[in-house]
């Protein structure tokens, strides 16, 4: 596989935020706590979502999936930025390249399903709440979230060794601070149009198709909801969805502005700066969405402080 880099491009150099030489100590503080906030946050979601009884059920099971899934998004880049932000030399090999590829691409894709399942999950609950239990047993969630991940590995691997097995004998510079596919494509000295165009097919089925699947979920959701002859049971629908669509929306609208806006309002500046967004910033956000706008989570939350707090004391 990497025969044809070997003897031109052996190492990947980023250029990232190396125009903002005197923000580097300022970004790396600011993407340090952050990416704290997210591994923590996410930590804790899957902890009390396999602890605590009261979440085992199918939402707390895809969520606890969402948020291990965010652990790795996150670990996949920003340790290595991070690296790279305290180093004059930001480099990463060819191989540690197509890693970092790899597993951004899984992560990213599986999210984009699993996101379409819990919208989907959303679906049943309010819809066909009679139906919930049989619809969404457990056999039936365990398959929806190996078919999210299968799907991921896959298009990753697909991608993955499409691209790293294209020459690469010119430049090895790119305006990034990790992997993305455009730009280390960029650096590809040989025709890229099937690689380019196989990027948009993966685009459309894999990260639209979902969109549309969830967009098409709450359009019935929202039909029910109007059906509803009680103010009360507006408020229980609206409050079982809200943590989902803010979710949905972070996810969405910073990777449709970053991959799909036009070429007139592109800049390397904000292209990054957008990356920066849904790498560090939205999985932060997540299991603080989840937390503070769920009381089964916030209770759990609470129940797992208390029994940390008292083996603390008994250890003391």
């Amino acid at each position: 596989m990497w025969k044809s880099n070997q003897t031109c491009v052996t190492e990947i150099v980023f250029l990232g935020f190396s125009d903002f030489q005197a923000l580097q100590v300022l970004l790396f503080v600011v993407v340090f706590t952050f990416y704290m906030v997210a591994l923590l946050g996410n930590s804790l979601i899957v902890i009390v979502t396999v602890t605590d009884r009261a979440l085992c059920t199918p939402m707390y099971f895809f969520l606890r999936n969402l948020s291990f899934l965010e652990i790795g998004y996150t670990s996949v880049m920003i340790p290595k930025m991070l690296l790279n932000l305290l180093l004059e030399t930001q480099t990463i090999s060819c191989a540690g390249c197509g890693a970092q590829m790899c597993f951004f691409i899984l992560f990213g894709i599986t999210e984009c399903c699993l996101l379409s399942v819990m919208a989907y999950d959303r679906y049943v609950a309010i819809c066909h709440p009679l139906q919930y239990t049989l619809v969404m047993n457990q056999r039936v969630c365990i398959q929806m979230a190996a078919v999210s991940w299968s799907i991921g590995t896959l298009v990753a691997f697909g991608q993955t060794v499409s691209i790293f097995t294209l020459p690469f004998c010119g430049s090895n510079s790119i305006s990034h601070f990790f992997c993305d596919i455009l730009p280390v494509l960029r650096l590809a000295t040989t025709d890229t149009r099937k690689n380019e165009a196989a990027v948009a097919i993966v685009t459309v089925v894999f990260i639209f198709i979902p969109f549309l699947l969830i967009l098409l979920s709450y359009i019935l959701i929202l039909f029910t909801i109007l059906r509803m002859p009680s103010a009360e049971g507006w408020r229980k629908a609206f409050s079982t969805c809200s943590s989902h669509l803010i979710v949905v929306s972070l996810f969405y609208g910073t990777v449709t502005f970053t991959y799909v806006r036009p070429k007139s309002v592109y800049s390397l500046g904000s292209d990054r700066l957008l990356s920066l967004l849904y790498t560090v910033v939205t999985p932060m956000f997540n299991p603080i969405v989840y937390s503070l706008r769920n009381k089964e989570v916030r209770s759990a939350l609470r129940k797992s402080t208390v029994r940390q707090t008292s083996f603390l004391i008994r250890c003391g």
